[in-house]
C-alpha cells in the first residue's frame, strides 16, 4: 500500500509540474479564479452541472483546461485578456467544480460540453485558448461545431495516445498510476483520477485528415522539453490549413506560466491580426 500512496503522490506531483494543475505553481492571485462567487455560476447540461466563470467585457474567449485542471490554471492569463474581452473559463466535466457520476469520458463529451456552455451564454463565436488536454478539445469544438471558434491557439497538445506524440517515460508512468489507482479503494475521487487517466492513456484519435477541417486561423504552441515531442506538434501545425508555428526554448509543458507575458501578448497579437498565408519569394521576408 505505502508503494501504491506514493504513486499517487507522484501522480499529483507530475500535474503540479508540468503545469496541468499549476495552482502551487504561481504566486497566488488576489482575485480567487475558481472560486470566486462574484464571477462564478453553475449551468446544467448534457447531464451534468458545469461550474465556469465570467470576465471582463468585449469579444468573447474561451480557456480550456488540461487533463486534471481547473479554471485556476489561467491565472496569468485571465486578467490579461479581461482588459479587451469577455473571458469565460470552466471546469471540465469531472474536475475542477464540475462533478460528473458517469463512468466514463471522452474528449468529445468536453467539446460538446463546452458548445452547450457557449450556446447557453448566447456565444455565436468566440477565440479560444486550450492548453494540454484542453487543446484537444479546443481542436474538436473547432471541428464539430467549426461555427463556434474564431480563431484557435492550442499549446501542448497531442492527437493520438501513443510514444509518438507524448514522451515514452510519461506514457509508461501513466501506465502505472493507472494500475496503482485500481488498487485503492474505489472512492469518487479516485474514479475521476482513473476517468482522467484512462482517457489519456486511449485517446484521442485524431488524424492529419481530420486536423484538414479545422476551417479557422490556429497557433499551435509547444515548449522545446514538452512531454509532446517537438516533431509532433510540428506535425499537427503542418495538417491545419491556416496555421503558424511557435516553440519556445527552455520550456516544458507549461509554456503559458514559463513565459506568461510573452505568451500573452503574442497570442494576442495572433488574435488580432489577420492570417497571412506566406508562399513563394514571400519566404525570404
Amino acid at each position: 500500500m505505502d508503494k501504491v500512496m506514493k504513486t499517487i503522490k507522484q501522480f499529483f506531483v507530475f500535474l503540479l509540474v508540468t503545469g496541468i494543475a499549476v495552482g502551487a505553481l504561481a504566486q497566488r492571485p488576489t482575485i480567487r479564479y475558481g472560486s470566486n462567487a462574484g464571477a462564478g455560476n453553475f449551468v446544467s447540461i448534457r447531464g451534468f452541472r458545469m461550474y465556469y466563470e465570467v470576465y471582463g467585457s468585449g469579444k468573447p474567449l474561451l480557456l480550456i483546461h488540461g487533463n486534471g485542471g481547473s479554471i485556476k490554471d489561467f491565472q496569468h492569463q485571465i486578467s490579461y485578456f479581461a482588459r479587451n474581452y469577455k473571458v469565460i473559463v470552466a471546469d471540465s466535466r469531472a474536475q475542477g467544480k464540475s462533478v460528473d457520476t458517469s463512468d466514463t469520458l471522452t474528449y468529445e463529451m468536453m467539446a460538446d460540453d463546452l458548445n452547450a456552455l457557449l450556446t447557453t451564454l448566447r456565444v455565436d463565436s468566440c477565440y479560444v485558448i486550450g492548453w494540454s488536454d484542453g487543446g484537444i478539445n479546443g481542436l474538436l469544438l473547432a471541428m464539430r461545431h467549426p461555427e463556434k471558434v474564431k480563431k484557435l491557439a492550442i499549446t501542448g497538445t497531442n492527437t493520438s495516445p501513443d510514444t509518438t506524440a507524448l514522451d515514452p517515460v510519461f506514457f509508461r508512468w501513466m501506465i502505472n498510476a493507472n494500475d496503482s489507482l485500481a488498487k485503492l479503494p474505489q472512492t469518487r475521487t479516485v474514479k475521476d483520477q482513473q476517468k482522467l487517466l484512462t482517457l489519456m492513456m486511449n485517446n484521442p484519435h485524431i488524424s492529419s485528415a481530420d486536423l484538414k477541417q479545422v476551417n479557422c486561423p490556429t497557433l499551435v504552441i509547444g515548449g522545446d522539453h514538452d512531454v509532446i515531442p517537438v516533431s509532433h506538434t510540428m506535425a499537427i501545425a503542418q495538417a491545419i490549413p491556416q496555421a503558424y508555428l511557435w516553440i519556445l526554448p527552455n520550456s516544458g509543458h507549461s509554456t503559458l506560466i514559463t513565459y506568461k507575458a510573452m505568451f500573452n501578448q503574442v497570442v494576442s497579437d495572433f488574435f488580432n491580426r489577420s492570417y497571412r498565408s506566406i508562399k513563394g519569394m514571400a519566404r525570404l521576408d
